[in-house]
């Protein structure tokens, strides 16, 4: 039996030790800066009524939902969004020019060899977002968000 228990700790161990070359191989430097830019694309898209860069890097079957507050007292209002509404939203949020668009912050978190996980800072709040990649082409497929909290 204790023979058992000494393999089954020597294989944890060995798995573990193994796991964070094996997670590095698959980030390679060109993913990490194509999920950048799909995030990157996301949020000027929006900024600068560029919805051809929604369309390249957000996926027809986009999740998006997130709590909009109007203002900082008022409460959230959970505020779901399809890839049809982002597309038209990135048309029109800041088509005369007069929005805020100096905040913006894209952090890669961690890639996979198929999946990734991003986080966008902008001046409507922060986007938290889950890609896939497709056909060789990283693709945002949901995203969580939220207003600024308080004191932000």
């Amino acid at each position: 039996m204790k023979c058992m228990q000494l393999v089954s700790c020597v294989a944890v161990v060995a798995v573990t030790a193994l796991t964070p070359s094996v997670l590095s191989r698959t980030q390679t430097a060109q993913d990490r800066e194509a999920v950048r830019m799909a995030a990157l694309d996301y949020v000027e898209g929006i900024y600068n009524v560029q919805p051809e860069r929604i369309q390249k890097s957000v996926h027809p079957a986009l999740d998006k939902r997130g709590f909009y507050r109007k203002d900082r007292t008022a409460p959230y209002v959970e505020m779901p969004m399809t890839f049809d509404q982002l597309v038209n939203l990135a048309k029109t949020w800041n088509r005369e020019g007069k929005r805020d668009t100096s905040i913006k912050q894209v952090a890669v978190m961690e890639v996979l060899d198929q999946t990734a996980v991003a986080k966008v800072t902008a001046s409507w709040g922060v986007d938290y977002m889950l890609l896939g990649k497709f056909d060789g082409t990283w693709k945002i497929m949901q995203i969580l968000w939220q207003s600024p909290p308080p004191g932000r």
